[in-house]
């Protein structure tokens, strides 16, 4: 049998219909693919250059870690881009979906995939030291906005596994790799895990690990789809059914297990949006008869609903409010009244 490893990927399109083929004619078209080798060459960290490649992957992989863990801690976005755009991580994880497709081993890049993560997790851990002990984590707008995952961030994140996997294979549209590294989040969770680990804030450091599976898995699966589609799984890749029905069972339930968490999650944060407008709704009749006081913002964080005011003097009795507040949002909720001069007064818990 012949070696097809250099071989230009080829498609069957007798099998896939004409308007399926032709999607995918105009999105990967032949004669704009790489070679199975380049491919190859590219995703698998067992080919060609071994040391060289494990040189790089780690090298940047930790100065990625340390710059996101930065990030974090300077609560910068732009520091936290800078991280994503020269984490490697990505490399190994497409690795996985070639060799899948290709029906190679995977050992490698899935060995590079776990170490990867268990240090950047590790670097999370030891920056965690750097937090004061009274810290809210959930203060931190690049900490909650990667402990609290949706279904909208899997959603995202196969879109971006498509794009990638596109890039990767066309040699014409590389260019926008950057683009795709910043819009998958793959180390700043790693990192965020680690910190809310060194915390002891386990709740929080599992909802950075749903988000980081969560994009790891949608990578994978459209890594598979794009690389089956344009054929590097050799004579197997022209045919349908080229990447085994077990796989993609495989995947499918490993989807399932991160999308129920996502789905609960987005519905938990839909019913916080309408339980804080509804609060911030009787926050502003609760002002109503004082003259220049306004309803600054609400907002709920570590489960305390946080009710931001500007009044002059001091604001009306507190217990009004949670009168108000009672049979609006749920029972037991612990409310903090935040005035603009500085003042913090603890209202007590709705439905008490």
């Amino acid at each position: 049998m012949p070696d097809v490893s250099c071989a230009a990927p080829g498609r069957g399109g007798a099998t896939l219909g004409p308007v399926l083929s032709g999607l995918i004619g105009s999105v990967l078209p032949a004669e704009k693919l790489r070679s199975q080798r380049e491919m190859a060459e590219e995703l698998d960290p067992s080919s060609g250059d071994r040391s060289g490649k494990r040189s790089a992957f780690w090298t940047m992989l930790v100065l990625s870690a340390v710059i996101a863990a930065a990030g974090v801690f300077t609560d910068s976005t732009a520091t936290v881009i800078g991280a994503m755009i020269i984490a490697p991580l990505s490399t190994p994880i497409m690795g996985i979906a070639l060799g899948v497709v290709r029906r190679r081993r995977t050992g490698a890049a899935a060995r590079a995939v776990v170490s990867g993560c268990l240090v950047v997790i590790g670097v999370g851990v030891l920056f965690s030291a750097l937090v004061p002990g009274g810290y809210d984590l959930l203060s931190n707008s690049q900490v909650a906005g990667r402990t609290s995952p949706g279904v909208m961030d899997l959603v995202a994140a196969v879109a971006t596994g498509l794009a990638g996997a596109v890039a990767l294979s066309r040699r014409d549209v590389a260019a926008v790799l950057p683009g795709v590294a910043i819009a998958i989040s793959l180390v700043p969770p790693l990192v965020v895990a680690g910190v809310c680990l060194g915390r002891f804030a386990g709740w929080l450091a599992l909802g950075a690990l749903v988000l980081f599976l969560s994009n790891l898995l949608a990578l994978v699966f459209a890594g598979m789809v794009v690389f089956a589609a344009a054929g590097y799984g050799g004579r197997a890749g022209r045919e349908e059914g080229a990447v085994p029905r077990r796989t993609y069972t495989v995947l499918g339930v490993l989807f399932a297990a991160v999308f129920v968490p996502l789905a609960a999650n987005t519905a938990f944060t839909l019913m916080i949006g309408v339980w804080t407008d509804r609060a911030e709704e009787q926050a502003e009749q609760w002002l109503a008869g004082r003259e220049g006081a306004s309803v600054t913002r609400v907002y709920t964080a570590s489960k305390t609903m946080h009710i931001e005011v500007r009044v002059p003097g001091e604001p009306p009795p507190v217990e009004e409010l949670i009168a108000r507040l009672d049979g609006r949002v749920p029972d037991g909720v612990p409310v903090v009244v935040e005035t603009a001069r500085g003042e913090r007064i603890d209202a007590g818990r709705t439905g008490g």
